[in-house]
């Protein structure tokens, strides 16, 4: 390690890897650049021993083919002092070549989840000696909708030590690995960089789903004494089309700022929207729109997360002593990008009880809530924290539009 330049352990490896060497299970949350691959690739090394065993004792899945490759080098590179045999599988292609080099003999595998269901289908992937199962990048899997296959193998593994790893903790990780991690010790790390923009106040509404994105918008909407000049940015002119015509808002209310088709209503300048007293909601798309003058707009709402980091600073950040609240909607699957978001200002985005009176959409098809587990198993169970146990039926709703009048007084 200290030919490779590891002179020092960052804080999440000291609080990770004798608990991965020790054999615990472990869920791992961290930001990018904690040290969170290079911890479990050490772990799972100081916990292997050499066999003539032609399984492998580490299954690694990882959500992309380029990700994949990249954990290969890694582990390669780490374990240049043990006589390894280290395979990546392919995300697509024939899988006859790869199943082949398997039975000749494996130690360490790292796939996609799908492409290692694949393969163990075929009876090319022998799961039964395993003995460390990682999920890489959990955010990312979960967002590619491949939690099945992770659970089919990870049951199809039994007893093993396993180990999931994300930037972020949210309620569709706990739906992906709660069936076999249920007892696994949680450990979270945050490093955020040095603050380095003043920012304007700012709130995270943590929702399910896009639809109640939309009930929640309408809902604050209804306020007209407080959100009298409100600025909401969206990612694409489509989508800000499409929320602009999902809106219960009186007529002349809601405007969109260069509508996607020629023949929609909407205006072609920010100041025509400051000027008309009766308009108080425009619609903005990041898309193709830049230099838009917010000044005078005491509410900016990203209904979406920005694509890219710049865009959202540029909105957010304070150049006059105005009072403006910057409101942001984040569903789980976008809670890694409020993460990115969290370390380039150097602070977290409070997070905002939801309305009582919020309609939250749930689908037909949505999942039941499973019973709460006996938190009298001590050992190494840890109850999910109150921030991830959601319940969407907190009673700060009206404390917020409070605080929000109380700023235009």
């Amino acid at each position: 390690m200290n030919d490779l330049g590891y002179f020092t352990a960052k804080e999440f490896q000291l609080q990770t890897l004798s608990r991965i060497v020790g054999g615990h299970s472990l869920i791992g949350i961290a930001p990018e650049g904690a040290g969170k691959t290079t911890t479990y690739i050490l772990g799972a090394l100081m916990r292997l021993k050499y066999t003539h065993d032609e399984a492998p004792k580490v299954l690694v899945l990882a959500p992309n083919e380029e990700r994949v490759n990249d954990i290969v080098e890694r582990f390669k590179i780490i374990s240049a002092n043990k006589d390894l045999y280290i395979m990546g599988l392919k995300a697509s292609g024939s899988t006859e070549d790869e199943i082949i080099d398997l039975v000749r003999g494996v130690d360490i595998v790292v796939a996609t989840p799908n492409r290692a269901r694949a393969v163990y289908l075929k009876l090319g992937l022998n799961l039964n000696r395993i003995q460390t199962f990682v999920i890489d990048d959990a955010e990312e899997i979960i967002k590619q909708g491949m939690s099945t296959p992770v659970r089919e193998l990870a049951q199809s593994c039994g007893k093993v030590q396993y180990l999931a790893f994300s930037t972020v903790e949210h309620d569709k990780l706990h739906l992906m690995i709660d069936d076999f991690m249920s007892l696994a010790t949680v450990i979270e790390i945050d490093e955020l960089g040095e603050k380095t923009v003043e920012t304007h106040e700012l709130m995270l509404y943590h929702v399910p789903n896009f639809t109640t994105k939309v009930n929640l918008l309408n809902l604050l909407m209804r306020d007209e004494e407080v959100f009298d000049k409100v600025v909401v940015f969206v990612n694409s002119r489509l989508t800000a089309q499409k929320l602009s015509q999902s809106l219960h808002a009186k007529k002349g209310e809601v405007t969109v700022l260069n509508p996607f088709f020629h023949d929609n209503a909407g205006i072609d300048d920010i100041n025509d929207f400051k000027q008309i007293p009766e308009c108080r909601i425009l619609i903005v798309a990041n898309e193709g729109t830049t230099d838009i003058d917010l000044a005078g707009i005491p509410f900016i709402f990203h209904f979406e997360i920005p694509e890219s980091g710049d865009v959202f600073m540029e909105h957010v950040a304070k150049t006059n002593d105005e009072d403006v609240i910057a409101i942001t909607f984040a569903t789980d699957l976008e809670l890694p990008e409020v993460k990115k978001l969290e370390q380039s200002l150097g602070e977290k985005i409070p997070v905002i009880p939801l309305p009582e009176e919020l309609v939250i959409y749930r689908p037909s098809n949505a999942p039941k809530s499973k019973q709460k587990v006996d938190e009298s198993q001590g050992g190494a169970f840890h109850p999910k924290k109150e921030s991830n146990s959601k319940t969407y039926n907190y009673g700060g709703g009206a404390k917020a539009k409070m605080t929000m009048k109380n700023k235009k007084r």
